[in-house]
């Protein structure tokens, strides 16, 4: 059956059956990880919970630049979104059975909780499976048509948000900044800054904006890469705070825990600049 003939409910089956591939291709780093096993009932629940309502939102948006398949309001973004996270949850729950982390016996809390946590790396993958996986069309690379500012910027987010989102639940985050003396992370803000700038707008790589060959070096580096490291330290900073690593710190090895966080985060956010 061609592309052209194939009816609306074909065509959301395939959106569907990618959108499973992506959410298992995305979520598979965190599925294996045991740190996520035990956060997902470990973690307090009114943490999980706010996760997931903040997160929803997000989805929605995300859905509106770049869901399984094409949407014409708000509320298909948001059916699109709910419809992103079922395909998460199930992925997950699918992954976490297979690798026995999912067994009779176990309370609902801790089935609930560790396959709730780890659809939502999952739902982004099931979100992104179709400028990834699926066949491209430049009439949707943003939704809305022509790119915006905020567009931009929220994209930063999604890359941020999906490398912070991998690494914050481990202990290396916290083990590397207590290594590093307070000249060195503040050497390691500024190398996060300067690669994120060069990935995304100096090397003139694919996906920089054309208004960027116009505009002034500095209001490039002010508006859009301070303002995308900014926003990769606060994503940060969130990831590392929902999943326990700033829990007893002071305000000093938080901040340097935030900044070696800062840093995959930054490269995210330019990388997701990049391919979305």
């Amino acid at each position: 059956m061609s592309k052209e003939n194939s009816t609306p409910d074909a065509r959301f089956a395939r959106g569907l059956a990618r959108a499973f591939a992506g959410a298992v291709l995305f979520g598979l780093p965190l599925l294996m990880t045991m740190e996520m096993w035990s956060l997902g009932f470990g973690m307090p629940a009114w943490k999980l919970a706010l996760l997931l309502a903040l997160f929803f939102p997000f989805l929605v948006v995300l859905s509106w630049h770049a869901g399984f398949e094409p949407t014409f309001s708000w509320r298909d973004d948001v059916v699109d979104a709910l419809v992103a996270y079922a395909v998460g949850f199930v992925a997950a729950a699918l992954v976490l059975w297979l690798l026995g982390e999912l067994r009779p016996g176990m309370s609902m809390r801790e089935l609930v909780g560790k396959v709730s946590l780890q659809a939502v790396p999952a739902s982004i993958g099931a979100l992104l499976s179709q400028s990834q996986l699926g066949e491209r069309d430049a009439s949707q690379a943003t939704r809305g048509g022509v790119a915006t500012y905020w567009s931009e910027l929220f994209i930063m987010v999604v890359g941020a948000l999906f490398l912070a989102f991998n690494l914050a639940p481990t202990e290396e985050m916290v083990l590397i900044a207590v290594k590093l003396s307070s000249l060195a992370v503040c050497g390691l803000m500024l190398a996060s800054l300067v690669a994120m700038h060069v990935l995304t707008y100096a090397a003139a790589f694919r996906g920089r904006p054309d208004d960027h060959r116009t505009a002034s070096g500095v209001s490039v580096l002010l508006r859009f890469s301070v303002v995308g490291y900014a926003l990769a330290f606060a994503v940060s900073a969130y990831m590392l705070w929902t999943f326990g690593r700033l829990d007893g710190l002071a305000l000093a090895p938080a901040l340097q825990a935030t900044a070696v966080l800062g840093f995959p985060a930054a490269i995210g956010a330019a990388a997701a600049r990049l391919i979305l």
